[in-house]
């Protein structure tokens, strides 16, 4: 439906007005071929019963419709108008295209929200703060929140059961690989470097770091540091069957004989520079994959690759 005539100040041309409901167009669309407009909504709900133009008759469908020229959009917005909210005070005269804004905002707007003054820190529409309840509400709110927090908790035991039944298909699937590979030295074969190229793919979308400070090496990281980084290693992506490996790889006990003391470590400092690491994201570390660093000498490397943990001095 329109909005009706009396509202609007001085007289308004025919032309403005709807074929349907005899109100000044709102959201007009227009007939494609006659060119006769009418209310958005009068002619979706006049087409719903009989396909034709009520001017002329004319057959026309909803999809045929189309936005009313650009001049006739003008003439409507340069038309003034009282606020919806008149009758509840407001005198404010408008022109057409600031209406919808204002009627937000009026101050008479019974449905404006308004915090409410009680202290219950709900908003509430304006016409009903008399009536509001903040004890009524809030326990109203408790409830909703509620049966929300009940519904997610359902939906993460789903979760978590189907993850349960993936992981335990992946298991059955690993198992059977492993049958396969060791009764077949072909499938071996595939399947390792099937698993090479997993581990290179993953080590590539790690970021390139630098070492500022190799001095700041944890070479024996506790058990809270080593679980933060196998975290981070999980998050990144990393393939499950090396991060255990790795791990194990970030304690001097496991490093190799370049690596294996302090006294040696200094002694072939100078072939760090050499290595190529990886940025363990969001953490001080990296990892210097086996896959990354086939030119260092075989004392320096290890596979899958090595995890170094620093204090510092990361980029």
């Amino acid at each position: 439906m329109g909005i009706e005539i009396n509202r609007f100040q001085g007289e308004v041309d025919e032309e403005l007005l709807c074929p349907i409901c005899s109100s000044v167009l709102e959201n007009p669309l227009q007939a494609p071929h006659c060119e006769h407009a009418f209310c958005s909504a009068c002619i979706h709900e006049w087409l719903s019963r009989q396909p034709t133009c009520p001017v002329d008759r004319q057959n026309i469908t909803p999809p045929q419709l189309r936005p009313v020229p650009r001049i006739l959009r003008n003439l409507l917005y340069r038309l003034q108008l009282t606020c919806d909210n008149s009758v509840y005070g407001c005198t404010a005269i408008l022109k057409l295209d600031a209406l919808e804004s204002h009627v937000q905002e009026c101050e008479f707007n019974p449905k404006r929200p308004v915090p409410c003054e009680l202290g219950c820190g709900l908003v509430v529409p304006k016409d009903e703060l008399k009536e509001h309840n903040c004890v009524r509400e809030l326990r109203s709110l408790m409830q909703s929140q509620q049966s929300k927090l009940m519904e997610v908790q359902a939906e993460v035991a789903e979760s978590k059961f189907q993850m349960g039944e993936q992981k335990r298909e992946l298991q059955l699937l690993k198992d059977y690989m492993l049958a396969m590979r060791n009764a077949n030295p072909s499938l071996r074969i595939l399947a390792d470097q099937m698993e090479a190229d997993e581990v290179r793919r993953w080590a590539e979308t790690l970021p390139k770091a630098r070492v500022l400070r190799w001095g700041g090496m944890i070479s024996t990281p506790d058990t809270v540091l080593q679980a933060m980084i196998k975290r981070a290693l999980s998050e990144s992506g990393c393939p499950p069957h090396i991060i255990q490996d790795l791990m194990e790889n970030a304690h001097e006990r496991r490093w190799p004989t370049g690596l294996s003391s302090l006294e040696i470590r200094q002694l072939n400092r100078r072939q760090y520079e050499n290595y190529v690491c990886r940025r363990i994201p969001g953490k001080q570390a990296v990892a210097v994959m086996a896959c990354d660093n086939g030119h260092m000498n075989p004392d320096m490397i290890l596979e899958p690759g090595l995890i170094m943990i620093f204090a510092h001095g990361v980029e």
